[in-house]
């Protein structure tokens, strides 16, 4: 059913592009306006102007009433979850394994730095871990 709603709303989309582009230029900017003195014989000006705008306003309606279709049926599909599911705090007293996905931001990050990348089976050795910086030297008085 969603594939059939999407292929109509593809045809109403392109058909409206053709409508909009069939109508004639109010501002004239470019002189491509379509001057028409005569030459399309099938309708006059004004009665062109209206099945237009009608046209285009019916195919406005129609692309909106698909596109909320489209939208509450890829709604209706998933399943509602929350953001806090993912992140279940650990219970009182038991430690979260490393590989764990509980814990705030802070504890997960620390939990990546302790753990070093295994090394690589390239004959390339890994890369050693950074020296802890130096304490800063205080200035002592002579």
């Amino acid at each position: 059913m969603q594939t059939i709603l999407i292929i109509v709303h593809l045809i109403i989309v392109l058909a409206l592009i053709a409508v909009v582009l069939l109508q004639r230029s109010e501002g004239g900017g470019m002189g491509l306006g379509g001057g028409g003195g005569g030459v399309s014989g099938f309708m006059t000006g004004r009665g062109q102007a209206n099945a237009l705008t009608r046209a285009t306003a019916i195919l406005a309606a129609l692309f909106f009433v698909t596109s909320l279709g489209l939208t509450i049926m890829a709604g209706s599909s998933r399943a509602p979850r929350s953001i806090l599911d993912g992140a279940a705090p650990a219970a009182p007293g038991q430690q979260a394994p490393a590989g764990a996905q509980g814990g705030n931001v802070l504890e997960q990050l620390q939990r990546l730095q302790g753990d070093q990348p295994a090394a690589p089976a390239t004959g390339i050795p890994a890369p050693s871990a950074p020296a802890a910086p130096a304490a800063p030297q205080v200035p002592q008085s002579q």
